[in-house]
C-alpha cells in the first residue's frame, strides 16, 4: 500500500533536505545523485515516505524509540496543552508536568527516589558521572573517581561519553578523551573470552569476575561507579548469561562501588518489564534514560537516583559547593513531562508490557526457527521485543558475515517494505547482528510480516 500524495506535494522539503540538512551517520556523497528518504507519516507501526511509499519500522524509529507507535494524538495534545499553559522555566524551579511524571516514575522503580531530568542520554550519563565524581571529593578524598564501562557497551556521542564506549569505530578519530574511565571485558558468551578450564562457574560468573581483575588491577579505592547497559544494544543486543547480574551487584557492593545502569534503550517496557534491569533483581545508585521515556514525541531524559545519593548532596548546606552544581536548559521545558505521562499511562492501559512479552517470546520464536533454517544464523538473542540474530560466513567457526553482506540483507528487507537494523560503525569487523525492536504494540501478525521478510531476503542474499 501506498500513501495517495499529491503530485510534488513533498518534492520542496526533500529538495531543501538535500541542500541543507547533515543527516546522522550518513555517508552524504550518494545524495549528489539520488534525493534522502524524507518521511512525512506515521500511524502504529507504519511509515511513509515523501514518495508515498509505506514501510513497516521493526526499529521503533530507527534507534529503538518510538515504543508506542505512531499517530498517538493524545500525547501530542497534553505537550499542546502543557505548552500553552506554562511552557517553560529553568529546572532551578518546579513544574506541574515535571512533578507528575516523577511521581509516576518513581512509584515503578522500587528503591529509586529522585527524578533529575535531562534532554538526551547522553546528557544524563555525563551528569551521573559528575555525580560520582562529586560524590569521590565529599566521601573519599577524590580517591574514586575513577568509572568502569564495559566492552561493546555504547553511552552516548560527547567526547566524555565516548571516553566510555566499547566500541572501537564509534570512538575513532575523536580522541584524547576524558581521563579516569576504564573498560572491562564483555560478556557475550556466543564471543567467549574464556575457555571451559578457565573458570569453575557460570560463563556469567565468570565475565562478572573479570570485572573484578580490572578493579583489583586499578586499585580499588579508585574505582568510584561501574557502569553498565542491562543489556548491551548497539554493540550486538548481547543479554548477559546467568549469574552475571548477581555476581556484579556483589562485586560491587564488596568494593563500595556505585552501579550505575544506563536505560536508555532497554527502560519504559522495551523488554517486557518497565526497566530491564529488573528482570534481575538489581538495585542500582543510578539510573538513566532517554528514548522510550516519550517515544520520540518529545525531547527528555532522566537520572533517576537512590535518596542516599541524593542525601549527599544536601547534608553540608553551609557549604555553597556542596549542592549538585548543574543544570540543563531545556530540562525546564514542560513538553518533554507531558509526553512522559502520556507515554506511560498508553503503556498502562494498552498492557503493552505483557504485550511486549507475548509478542517478544513470538519473535525469538520465529527467529529460532530461521536459525534452523539459514545457516548465516549463528545466534540469536534477545529479552521482550529488543532482539538481535548474529549473521556468520560459517557456523562452525563463527566468522562474522562480511558487514556489507549484512547490509544487503537489510537492504533486501527495506526493498519488501520492512526495515530493520544492525550493528554498524561500531566495532571492525563485528558489525554482523541484525537488530529488531518493533514498537510495544505490535501485533502477531506484524512480528510475523517482519520475519516472513527476513527470511527472503536471508534467501535472495545469501541463498
Amino acid at each position: 500500500m501506498t500513501l495517495d500524495l499529491p503530485a510534488n506535494r513533498n518534492a520542496a522539503a526533500v529538495a531543501a533536505d538535500r541542500a541543507h540538512v547533515w543527516h546522522h551517520l550518513t555517508q552524504h556523497k550518494p545524495f549528489e545523485t539520488r534525493d534522502p528518504r524524507v518521511f512525512v507519516k506515521g500511524q502504529g507501526l507504519r511509515v511513509w515516505d515523501a514518495e508515498g511509499r509505506q514501510f513497516l519500522d521493526g526499529v521503533s524509529g530507527g534507534v529503538w524509540t518510538v515504543n508506542v507507535g505512531y499517530g498517538r494524538a493524545r500525547i501530542a495534545q497534553a505537550v499542546a496543552h502543557a505548552l500553552t499553559e506554562m511552557n517553560f522555566f529553568a529546572q532551578t524551579t518546579g513544574s506541574v508536568p515535571g512533578a507528575q511524571f516523577a511521581e509516576k516514575l518513581i512509584s515503578r522503580m522500587p528503591g529509586m527516589s529522585r527524578v533529575y531530568y535531562g534532554n538526551s542520554g547522553t546528557e544524563v550519563n555525563e551528569k551521573a558521572w559528575k555525580m560520582i565524581r562529586q560524590i569521590a571529593v565529599k566521601r573519599h578524598g577524590g580517591r574514586k573517581s575513577k568509572i568502569l564501562f564495559r566492552e561493546r557497551d555504547y553511552h552516548g556521542a560527547s567526547i566524555t561519553a565516548l571516553s566510555a564506549c566499547g566500541q572501537g569505530q564509534r570512538v575513532r578519530d575523536y580522541g584524547p578523551f576524558t581521563p579516569g574511565f576504564v573498560e572491562v571485558p564483555h560478556c557475550l558468551e556466543y564471543r567467549a573470552q574464556w575457555g571451559e578450564g578457565d573458570h569453575s562457574g557460570s560463563y556469567g560468573e565468570r565475565a562478572a569476575d573479570a570485572i573484578e581483575e580490572v578493579i583489583l588491577r586499578e586499585g580499588p579505592d579508585t574505582i568510584g561507579a561501574l557502569c553498565l547497559e542491562p543489556i548491551t544494544a548497539g554493540g550486538g543486543v548481547i543479554t548477559p548469561p546467568m549469574g552475571y547480574w548477581e555476581r556484579v551487584q556483589q562485586i560491587c557492593a564488596k568494593y563500595d562501588i556505585l552501579l550505575h545502569l544506563d536505560e536508555v534503550v532497554c527502560g519504559l517496557g522495551r523488554t517486557g518489564t518497565w526497566f530491564g534491569y529488573q528482570h534481575y533483581g538489581l538495585k542500582p545508585d543510578f539510573v538513566t534514560m532517554a528514548k522510550g521515556v516519550a517515544s520520540g514525541y518529545a525531547a527528555v531524559a532522566c537520572l533517576v537516583t537512590t535518596e542516599e545519593v541524593f542525601d549527599t548532596f544536601k547534608d553540608a548546606p553551609e557549604d555553597e559547593m556542596s549542592h549538585f552544581r548543574d543544570i540543563s536548559t531545556y530540562a525546564g521545558c514542560t513538553a518533554g513531562p507531558a509526553a512522559a505521562l502520556e507515554n506511560m499511562a498508553i503503556i498502562e492501559e494498552e498492557d503493552l508490557l505483557e504485550n511486549t512479552r507475548n509478542m517478544g517470546d513470538r519473535l525469538m520464536h520465529n527467529l529460532r526457527a530461521l536459525q534452523e533454517k539459514h545457516a548465516a544464523i549463528g545466534d540469536v538473542r534477545g529479552k521482550g521485543l529488543f532482539c538481535g540474530a548474529e549473521l556468520v560466513a560459517d557456523r562452525s567457526t563463527r566468522a562474522p558475515l562480511a558487514e556489507a553482506q549484512v547490509q544487503r540483507v537489510l537492504a533486501e528487507c527495506q526493498a519488501r517494505g520492512v526495515l530493520i537494523g544492525s550493528t554498524a560503525r561500531a566495532m571492525q569487523g563485528l558489525n554482523n547482528t541484525l537488530c529488531l525492536a518493533p514498537s510495544l504494540c505490535v501485533s502477531a501478525d506484524e512480528i510475523d510480516e517482519i520475519t516472513s521478510t527476513l527470511d527472503q531476503a536471508l534467501t535472495r542474499v545469501l541463498g
